[in-house]
């Protein structure tokens, strides 16, 4: 199979600019009438729909710490028809955990190198000239199994300011690729988990057609396609054989799908329908319940938080998977366990009751951040084919626990080897059917992952 050649682009730390360089080259590219695919570093569910939307082609997350090199070959193979791949980084570009996973850290260096794509340093010089060459010096000497093949530079103030930073770059021997002017026009909304979701911006079109034109007019798009390099997966016969799909946890799966659970890895929805499973979206923003046909009911996580007052007035959402829940399995994940529990705490303080199959109680008055890779055990079988296989993945959220009555789910560690309280929990209805949830957000198989 022929692939594309590639480029990461990264950066010495987050909020460098990385994710608006990436939709501007995306844009721009596109315009070209190139069809670039889009990857992301690391566990991200909102920057892959920015550059699905930029790239008009579903971007893939790739992780050295949650996926060994089979499964990461397996998913940069959906690259192959595209004329070029682009992989935006995650945090600075050697910023990963300090015990390796399955094929790394997690850091974006990691992926680049396995991979064979040299790296485009994008770089905020705000505040800063000539020492931006040092900066860019470090990135280049700091691994030598890496190609540092040039720089963009953001939040250029000036010309003359662009000028003096030039310089720096320059005697650390390193081509500037590309100068983006400081405009705060073009900064995307965020809010506590990163950007607000691309599908809740009406003008996200316009924002992505107006950093095309600025990228290509301040980057030079030629000089920057000449750096992409081979991609380098390896074959079975160099022993790197690609890993089997993620098994689905049905048959056919009821799939939560919309602005409150928007959070499903697309390399898991397409393991699931490899393995011979039929995806049945709803929207319990729209007051659906999983499809009777059915076999297992997915909640993903995503913004229950922001819409707990629908949800809990959406009673044909909520009768429809209880009546679901006493025959069939049920999980949630994150924002789904959440809603499978008996209330959440908004942060202004009011208690929303949810659908109450688990006995779980959540606070966002109380907000407290968890994050970081989790190693998952289940103590019993998980919906499906997914069974008690161990499972890689992460946790990011803000909930705090105020209630969890009912039996843990799995024993889980982090990346270091050290237990993680949020188990997740699960309960058997009346029906004999099994609800299960857990903050922990699937990723890949652990088979490969640290014990």
């Amino acid at each position: 199979m022929m692939l594309p050649a590639g480029l990461m682009i990264s950066a010495p730390a987050s909020g460098a600019g990385k994710t608006t360089v990436v939709l501007g080259l995306l844009a721009a590219l596109r315009a070209r009438g190139l069809r670039v695919q889009p990857f992301k570093n690391g566990p991200d569910y909102i920057d892959p729909a920015f550059h699905e939307a930029a790239a008009g082609r579903l971007s893939f997350n790739l992780d050295s710490w949650a996926m060994d090199t089979g499964r990461l070959a397996r998913i940069v193979d959906r690259a192959a028809g595209a004329d070029l791949i682009l992989a935006e980084g995650s945090m600075g570009l050697f910023d990963g955990v300090a015990r390796p996973g399955a094929a790394g850290t997690g850091a974006s260096a990691d992926i680049a190198s396995t991979l064979g794509w040299p790296v485009i340093a994008v770089l905020d010089v705000s505040g800063q000239a000539q020492s931006a060459g040092a900066v860019a010096a470090g990135l280049a000497r700091f691994r030598p199994d890496l190609r540092l093949g040039g720089v963009i530079l953001n939040r250029v103030a000036s010309p003359r300011h662009e000028a003096l930073v030039r310089a720096g770059i320059e005697a650390a021997g390193l081509p500037v690729l590309g100068a983006l002017p400081r405009d705060s026009c073009l900064a995307i909304p965020e809010r506590h988990l990163g950007l607000v979701q691309a599908q809740e911006q009406a003008d996200l079109p316009a924002r992505l057609a107006t950093l095309g034109t600025l990228v290509a007019r301040h980057a030079d798009l030629d000089a920057i396609l000449a750096l992409a390099a081979p991609t380098r997966t390896g074959t079975p016969r160099s022993g790197t054989p690609r890993s089997a799909p993620v098994p689905p946890p049905g048959e056919r799966i009821a799939l939560a799908r919309d602005a409150a659970f928007s959070f499903a890895y697309p390399h898991l929805i397409a393991d699931w329908r490899a393995g011979g499973a039929t995806i049945l979206p709803f929207s319990p923003l729209g007051d659906q319940g999983p499809d009777d046909s059915a076999t297992c009911a997915w909640l993903p996580g995503g913004y229950p938080e922001l819409h707990a007052p629908r949800l809990a007035a959406a009673q044909g959402f909520l009768g429809g998977l209880r009546r679901f829940a006493q025959t069939r399995p049920v999980h949630g994940e994150c924002g789904g366990y959440m809603v499978l529990g008996a209330a959440i705490t908004a942060a202004d303080g009011t208690r929303h009751a949810m659908a109450g199959l688990l006995g779980l109680e959540t606070d966002f008055a109380r907000r407290r951040m968890h994050l970081g890779y989790r190693l998952a055990r289940p103590l019993v079988p998980l919906p499906g084919a997914l069974g008690r296989a161990a499972m890689a993945g992460h946790e990011f959220h803000y909930a705090t626990t105020t209630a969890q009555p009912d039996a843990p789910l799995a024993r889980v560690t982090d990346a270091t080897g050290a237990p993680v309280p949020e188990t997740g929990s699960w309960r058997d209805q009346p029906g004999g059917a099994r609800v299960s949830g857990t903050f922990f957000h699937l990723i890949a198989p652990a088979d490969q992952a640290p014990s």
